[in-house]
């Protein structure tokens, strides 16, 4: 510990000498605008941030070091070259001897940072270099999310006779509000393929999210394979809403998509929802069938008809088997089961029900999150509830000092429809418009203490759409408020000053291939632009 501290240490000084000594005569840095980087376009907003009004030049002649002897910072690194040459074609060289080197990002580890949080970061901006420092690779990434935001889409070409990408300097100071910033995609009423989900990990990523809940069963459909109970996927997994063939992933699928999820700093949380929203499973193995009918492939859309055998010995043997493989497969610390809308189980074989499918869960070393009609049940406190409908249930998880998920369905549902011109997305919890999705207090919502509150989760349940175009429409743009309202204090939230910064987000969403919904309310930029500059 002594020696990296030193080395890094050592390491800092050689590169303030560096450029301490620089003679500023590069034709690159002289002809730079001036910019202001507290009129950046940054989403989430930054806890704090200063500008010095001149820019960093990014060109061919920036490199990227990296901290020695700091575990994931490499790969930080890594990704944000990938991510500079798909933005604007520039080759970046990452901790290798480049003569040429004139400029430098520099990606260093901070133990005092680190005892903030391990996401906080802290960026300076100078003329000839950037130092991103963290307390960790999750909070260098976060870090780079903010940095790739700076980056402008076209070079300066005045500067000099080579592109030159000048980014705005000065300092941010970031630490984000809520440790759970999370997203849930119901792959069970529509299934959506490996590539599909890694696209949308990408977006999430870009923005700070941290957490994607994953719906993988539900009454249309079984998505995720289990070796000792084949039929799962083999029948459950055939079928969706509507005449589509559904589909599912292989553990190998899973585990291609957790290990994206990683490469993003993102976690993974299965879920498996029940004892209600079962009727897949029950086709695929009757005996769970716990409703007293004939279990039949179901397509359609309705809610609370089926249910597990809660009392049937043999269901927790199939339970224990699904938990214990997919959380094999699951490096994250939480297991989502379910628990909302069981209309047809019994109170008390539902209370039965929870307390034994906790225990499982807690068998695998996982921590049980349930849809907040868990609370009912007599749950350990190390269990979280998920709110997204009753408040008695909310304060009844708050007397029981549990942690809570914020997903009120009128606020944070992303399966809502936007208004009455929405294409797709149902409206049973009312109209959720890009305003109403922004201007409300997670912190103090319903009178919830901030202190039970993990974060906020932006669930989009798949019964309207069938393609990953469609989930688009529904997710962008509320998925990129509920990052700011996730990761930034509250006195940096002002709806005036935030749909300014959410209108030009268009290039970012464009160059990705975004369907999102262009709702009146903002002024959509559409074209790329350099820089804000200041005029002489």
């Amino acid at each position: 510990m002594h020696y990296f501290r030193s080395s890094a240490l050592a390491f800092s000084c050689i590169a303030m000498l560096f450029f301490s000594c620089k003679p500023e005569k590069d034709p690159r840095i002289l002809n730079l605008p001036k910019t202001d980087l507290t009129q950046a376009d940054l989403i989430p907003k930054p806890s704090t941030t200063k500008a010095t009004y001149s820019a960093f030049p990014l060109d061919q002649y920036t490199a990227i070091h990296t901290a020695p002897d700091s575990l994931g910072f490499n790969d930080v690194g890594l990704f944000l070259a990938a991510k500079i040459k798909d933005l604007v074609e520039l080759d970046i060289p990452v901790n290798t001897e480049y003569p040429n080197q004139e400029s430098v990002i520099y990606i260093h580890q901070s133990d005092s940072l680190s005892k903030i949080n391990q996401e906080s970061y802290f960026l300076k901006i100078n003329k000839d270099s950037i130092v991103l420092s963290a307390g960790s690779s999750a909070g260098a990434f976060r870090g780079i999310q903010t940095l790739r935001q700076l980056i402008p889409l076209k070079a300066n070409d005045s500067i000099i006779d080579y592109p030159v990408w000048p980014i705005a300097s000065g300092t941010i100071n970031d630490t984000p509000l809520f440790a759970y910033r999370g997203a849930m995609l119901d792959v069970a009423r529509h299934f959506f393929t490996v590539e599909e989900v890694k696209k949308y990990i990408d977006l999430l990523a870009y923005y700070k999210y941290n957490m994607l809940h994953l719906h993988l069963t539900d009454d249309q459909g079984w998505r995720i394979e289990i070796k000792s109970w084949p039929k799962l996927t083999e029948i459950g997994g055939a079928t969706e809403v509507g005449d589509e063939p559904g589909g599912f992933y292989t553990q190998e699928d899973y585990k291609t998509i957790v290990e994206y999820a990683a490469q993003n700093h993102i976690t993974i949380i299965p879920e498996v929802d029940m004892p209600g929203h079962t009727n897949a499973a029950s086709v695929a193995y009757p005996f769970l069938n716990g409703n007293g009918k004939t279990p039949e492939i179901y397509r359609g859309t309705h809610v609370g008809f089926s249910t597990f055998d809660t009392r049937k010995d043999t269901v927790y043997t199939f339970i224990d088997d699904v938990v214990r493989e997919i959380s094999a497969l699951t490096p994250g610390p939480y297991f989502h089961i379910g628990g909302d809308e069981s209309h047809v189980t019994k109170k008390e074989d539902y209370i039965y029900f929870v307390n034994k499918a906790e225990k499982i869960v807690q068998r695998y070393n996982k921590i049980m999150i349930g849809w907040d009609e868990v609370v009912t049940a007599d749950i350990d406190t190390t269990s979280i509830a998920q709110f997204w409908s009753s408040t008695d249930n909310a304060k009844m998880a708050v007397a029981k000092n549990l942690k809570i998920i914020m997903s009120p369905a009128n606020k944070a549902y992303l399966d809502m429809k936007y208004d009455l011109e929405s294409e797709y997305g149902l409206s049973w919890a009312g109209y959720v418009p890009i305003d109403t999705a922004y201007i409300w207090k997670p912190e103090s919502y319903e009178n919830i203490p901030q202190e039970n509150i993990l974060g906020i989760e932006a669930p989009l349940w798949s019964e309207t759409v069938s393609n990953i175009s469609e989930l688009e429409y529904l997710a962008f743009p509320r998925a990129i408020g509920f990052a700011e309202l996730n990761w930034s204090q509250p006195e940096n939230r002002d709806w005036e000053n935030y749909k300014v910064r959410l209108g030009n987000q268009v290039p970012f969403l464009e160059k990705n291939n975004v369907n999102y919904y262009p709702s009146p309310l903002i002024e959509w930029k559409t074209e790329s632009a350099p820089p804000k500059t200041i005029k002489e």
